[in-house]
């Protein structure tokens, strides 16, 4: 009975008013990212792009890995006119627009005729996309206290992959029917999701203690030591010693090198299978002779089904076993996915049956990998700094995930899918140390902002 009850009671996170909205929040961050890389790349390779420059257009996601060097922007400058809806609303709000302008730009375009300029409107999409996740992000923390943020990153991996149903099966299917003018038109009008969400909720309260005090002293003090300096001068500086320095000394001070260092080295290891391997996935099913239509279905509807799946369970493992051990369930299972792949690679003509069966590991897997993933990033930030500093997590694995996954089409090329798939297998090791090491700690990482 008490088992039961137990459960119930963690299964209750999900019916929280910020939680609920956090569904649909995750679905305004997952819209445009097939957009600019995954369903963009069956576009390309129906327009007769060829594999190699297909995996470089995958470095247009180096906008979202790079988004550490203008979250400090979002995390402290308000908006002329949109700073009266709240800071973090208002850069959403500014990044959706940019959005939608984007995918109608992307929807206007043609590939065979001007891929240069496909990949032009790609990179704004994504660098406004990213802009959104900086906010976001920091909504997401920011809103509720450490014991929900298992529930929020499952609610946003929910949205998220709904939107991947969307922008992904949906867009696949609009183009087999109406082509991909009319299906990239569609992904636009589904960005009104998001603002709409944007003007609906309450912007988060800020919570300042004592530790980030001290680090705001640091500001103090250089304003008091560059009295004799030029207003302007004196006031950026000032200004990027509290946005750019303080959210990285903050981190060391309260967690230490030694504890520091192999913390952010987990960040950067624990993607990188999925990652390297997730950027070839529609290339791949299209040359196993799999259709559109087939893709749609099992990857990207039955798929991300299995992902939410995963979300769901990790929302409920990160409360009742915690963020080490969650984290461990869904490497292994990502590395299944990735050797199982390795041998479905090397079958001749395989049936559906075989995608549908690599496709349940794979998104199984990411589903509770990327859940727990979000989860403990999110245990790592201080609320006084949030945007800054997940966004400087969200540089850390994705830069050298993405620029590893952009030679994917090389790699095809020259040995083959089967030890491609291994390959994305074995870079994944370093990460399982890692969790090891994470799980033998006495202590976990505790929100410093959230008053005991």
């Amino acid at each position: 009975m008490r088992l039961l009850q137990s459960w119930r009671s963690s299964f209750s996170a999900y019916a929280h008013p910020r939680v609920l909205a956090m569904l649909f929040l995750g679905f305004s961050a997952g819209l445009p990212f097939p957009l600019v890389l995954t369903t963009l790349s069956a576009r390309l390779r129906q327009a007769g792009i060829n594999r190699t420059t297909i995996g470089y257009f995958s470095l247009v996601g180096l906008a979202y890995s790079l988004k550490y060097f203008w979250a400090p922007v979002v995390d402290r400058l308000p908006l002329p006119l949109l700073h009266r809806i709240g800071r973090r609303r208002g850069w959403m709000l500014l990044a959706q627009c940019g959005i939608a302008a984007g995918v109608v730009g992307l929807a206007l375009g043609d590939p065979a005729v001007d891929a240069v300029h496909i990949a032009w409107l790609a990179v704004f999409t994504a660098f406004c996309s990213a802009t959104q996740d900086i906010a976001l992000d920091a909504y997401r923390i920011e809103a509720v206290g450490l014991e929900w943020q298992g529930a929020m990153a499952a609610a946003y991996q929910t949205g998220y992959q709904l939107a991947l149903i969307c922008a992904g099966a949906g867009a696949l299917l609009a183009a087999a029917s109406f082509g991909w003018h009319t299906a990239y038109l569609l992904m636009a009008a589904c960005v009104g999701v998001g603002l709409s969400t944007t003007l609906l909720i309450a912007e988060p309260e800020l919570h300042i203690n004592r530790a980030t005090l001290a680090q705001e002293a640091r500001v103090l003090a250089f304003l008091e030591r560059s009295a004799h300096w030029p207003a302007a001068l004196r006031s950026a500086v000032a200004w990027l010693i509290g946005a750019v320095v303080c959210p990285f000394v903050d981190f060391f001070s309260r967690n230490g090198l030694r504890a520091g260092l192999p913390l952010l080295a987990l960040i950067v290891t624990y993607r990188l299978n999925y990652t390297t391997m997730g950027v070839a996935a529609n290339t791949f099913y299209i040359d196993m002779h799999y259709t559109l239509d087939q893709i749609a279905l099992v990857s990207k509807v039955y798929g991300v089904l299995m992902t939410l799946a995963g979300a769901l369970l990790a929302g409920l493992l990160v409360k009742r076993l915690g963020i080490p051990r969650t984290l461990l369930a869904g490497w292994l299972l990502l590395t299944v996915a990735n050797l199982f792949y390795a041998y479905f690679a090397g079958l001749d003509r395989p049936g559906l049956h075989w995608l549908a069966m690599a496709v349940s590991f794979d998104n199984l897997g990411n589903g509770i990998a990327g859940t727990a993933f979000i989860a403990y990033m999110s245990s790592l930030t201080n609320t006084a700094y949030t945007a800054t500093q997940y966004a400087l997590f969200g540089t850390l694995w994705s830069l050298p995930a993405k620029s590893i996954a952009s030679q994917w089409g090389r790699i095809v090329d020259a040995f083959g899918y089967p030890p491609f798939f291994v390959y994305t297998a074995l870079i994944g090791l370093p990460a399982l140390l890692l969790i090891f090491w994470l799980i033998g700690r006495k202590e976990q990482p505790k929100d410093p902002a959230v008053p005991a």
